[in-house]
Formats: structure tokens, C-alpha cells, sequence
């Protein structure tokens, strides 16, 4: 049973311990009906319906014909770098920046391996920490880029224009620095002969067909989603037409939702909802967050992660522009700042365990300097 413990606790450390301190806390404040006053059950409802509809989409295909569509037309080493971070930068922003990294890695991992091998040596960590990046500043810029935004857009009561005009300067300047760094990146790789460097080996042949009835059902579903987002109808519909369009139509798909992160919320609102009903807490943590609640959250997010950072914060403060802004920019630093971005570790760690000492320098050393870019931005428009 300990074993067991033990093995789910690495597994899903965020959950374990978001459960752990719900726990704690109802030392505090016994159970009672004020519980069901914590959970914000519209973005549960949302969350659950975009992770279910870009299971559906990724499962169909859609990302992989439509990767592999443009990379089949893109020539040269550095032009193909460009389009996956691309990728990774623009699908975040509709599909979240875990599933652009789910997605466009492994593909990346694969492209990378074509290239002659000391120039595929040189970019099999870069470009995986430049899509890492990417995936994470890109899906900042809409509501439901990442779990952070859709919470704090809701709480807020913004309109999406008001949030993608909020973070639009952000990532505007993290675009362009992204192609200033695989400028300068390829500037410095290995020389080889040209006709080599040039080739595109990207010799997809396993095309896949398309399920159309699942394609429209899961655009149309989006589309609803969409509505929903945007406050136009009530998120109780589209969470029905989901499970009633995947419980007749597509059961496989019901697995493949993100359900540790959905316990996680809930655990978090329980957790939050509690330290709010301790009056000395309370007025301690309001103390310390007043007129610094975006450098507080991008503090808080190196060591708890910036969704958790964005569910506590917000039990605290009703600046929630500033806590959009701050839990954003504190998706770059440490490896946990974004839990997303454990899934390229994982997958570097799967190609070489050797190499994640050395991913993990390129990653946090790239962090600092896009997290110093994006606080000196930050001042700047303060």
C-alpha cells in the first residue's frame, strides 16, 4: 500500500499534495454547506469540455495532418525550427500549451533525429526548450490558452478582447524574441555542406485518415465551447452536448480527459476556500499580496506552479488583472513554474536520460532571461 502511495505521489505530486493541504485545512474549518460555495463549477464544467474536445480533435489526427502539411512545405534546417516553435506558439493559444507540447515534441524529437547528426546533436535540446517556451508564452494571450487564464478570466468577468489586449504586448514581445533566439541559434550550428544543411528529410508516409463525423462533431462542440467562454450561453450546454455526444458516440474518448487536474482544482478551491474563513491568514496574506500581487505571483509560481499559484492568489485579492499578468510571466523560471513544461523534461529524459542535466541548464538559463524580458516589460507598462 505505501508502495502505491508512493508511486501515485511522484505520479501526480501537484494533486497529492493539493489533497494534503485540503485535508489539513478541515482541521481548521469543519465540513459544512459553505464547501459548495468554494468550487467554481463553470470553469470545472468549461475545463472539462475543452480537454475532452482536444482529446477527440488530437486522437482524429488533426494536429498531425496539420503539422505535417506545413512542415512538408517548409525547406532548410532553420525554416523548419521556425514552424515547430510556431506550431507550438499559435495552437497553444486554442488547443492549451500542454497539448501544443504533447503534440509538436515528439514530432520535433523525430524531425530532429533526420538532420545529419552533429547538426541534429546541436538542436535537440534548443528547440525543445524553444518550443517549451513558446507553448507557454503563446497560450497566455487567450482564455483558454491555459486552466490559469480560464479561471481568472471568469472571475474577473473580462471579456476575452480585454484579456487578449491585457497580454497582447506580452506576447508580441515574446514572439520576437523567439525568433531573435533561432536567428542567432542558427547563426551559431554546426557548419556542414550546404546541400546537406538544406535538405528537408521529412518523409511522412503513414497519412492519416481523417474520421470527419468526429472532426465536425468536436468543431462544432468547440464552437459552442466558444459561446460559453465569451458568456453568450451558459456552460451547463456544451458540458451536456459533450458527455452526451461522447457517452453514444465516442466512449474511448471519456479516458483520455485530464481528471488529475480537474481533482486538483477541487482540491484547491476546498483548500483556498478555507484559508479565507481563517481570519488571521487571511488578513496576513492580503497584507503581504497589496499593490505586489503580480511579482507575488510570479514568486509563488516558481514553487507551487502557476495554475495552484492562480487559485490560491485569487482567494486573496481582487486584482485579478494583476494576477493574470503575474501568473503568465511566472509560467517561465523553474521547471515547475509551468506544469507543462514537465512534459518535455519527460520526454527528453525518454530519449536520453543522460541528457537532463544538461536540458535542464538550457531550460532555466532560457527561463531567466524571457522571465527578465517580460518584468522589464511588465514595469515598463505599469
Amino acid at each position: 500500500m505505501l508502495q502505491k502511495l508512493y508511486v501515485f505521489f511522484r505520479k501526480e505530486t501537484v494533486l497529492s499534495i493539493a489533497v494534503i493541504l485540503a485535508l489539513l485545512s478541515m482541521f481548521w474549518v469543519r465540513p459544512d454547506k459553505a464547501y459548495f460555495t468554494y468550487i467554481d463549477f463553470r470553469t470545472l464544467g468549461l475545463l472539462f469540455c475543452l480537454m475532452a474536445i482536444v482529446a477527440g480533435l488530437k486522437a482524429v489526427g488533426v494536429f498531425d495532418i496539420l503539422a505535417k502539411k506545413l512542415l512538408m512545405g517548409t525547406s532548410g534546417t532553420v525554416g523548419v525550427i521556425r514552424l515547430l516553435v510556431l506550431l507550438c506558439f499559435f495552437l497553444s493559444m486554442v488547443i492549451t500549451n500542454d497539448v501544443a507540447l504533447i503534440t509538436f515534441v515528439p514530432l520535433a524529437l523525430i524531425i530532429v533525429h533526420k538532420l545529419p547528426k552533429e547538426l541534429g546533436n546541436y538542436w535537440l535540446l534548443k528547440i525543445v526548450a524553444m518550443q517549451t517556451i513558446a507553448a507557454n508564452l503563446g497560450s497566455m494571450l487567450t482564455p483558454i490558452g491555459n486552466p490559469q487564464n480560464l479561471y481568472l478570466y471568469a472571475r474577473a468577468g473580462m471579456s476575452a478582447a480585454e484579456l487578449i489586449t491585457l497580454m497582447l504586448p506580452y506576447s508580441a514581445t515574446a514572439l520576437i524574441l523567439l525568433l531573435i533566439w533561432i536567428q542567432v541559434a542558427d547563426a551559431k550550428a554546426p557548419h556542414v555542406c550546404g546541400s546537406e544543411k538544406d535538405k528537408t528529410l521529412l518523409g511522412f508516409s503513414d497519412r492519416k485518415e481523417l474520421n470527419m463525423e468526429y472532426l465536425a462533431a468536436y468543431l462544432i462542440l468547440f464552437t459552442i465551447c466558444l459561446l460559453t467562454v465569451a458568456r453568450i450561453i451558459p456552460y451547463q450546454i456544451p458540458l451536456v452536448l459533450v458527455l452526451i455526444y461522447m457517452l453514444l458516440r465516442n466512449r474511448e474518448n471519456i479516458s483520455r480527459v485530464d481528471y488529475s487536474l480537474l481533482a486538483t482544482f477541487i482540491a484547491l478551491f476546498i483548500f483556498i476556500g478555507n484559508l479565507g474563513r481563517i481570519p488571521q491568514f487571511s488578513s496576513f496574506l492580503e497584507r503581504i499580496m497589496a499593490g505586489r500581487e503580480t511579482l507575488t505571483a510570479v514568486l509563488a509560481s516558481q514553487i507551487m506552479s502557476n495554475v495552484p499559484a492562480a487559485l490560491l492568489l485569487s482567494g486573496f485579492t481582487d486584482n485579478y488583472r494583476a494576477l493574470i499578468v503575474g501568473t503568465n510571466i511566472g509560467g517561465l523560471g523553474t521547471l515547475i513554474a509551468s506544469m507543462a513544461s514537465l512534459i518535455s523534461f519527460k520526454y527528453i529524459a525518454k530519449e536520453n536520460r543522460n541528457l537532463r542535466g544538461k536540458y535542464l541548464g538550457i531550460f532555466t538559463a532560457s527561463n531567466i532571461i524571457f522571465m527578465i524580458f517580460m518584468l522589464i516589460l511588465y514595469f515598463f507598462l505599469r
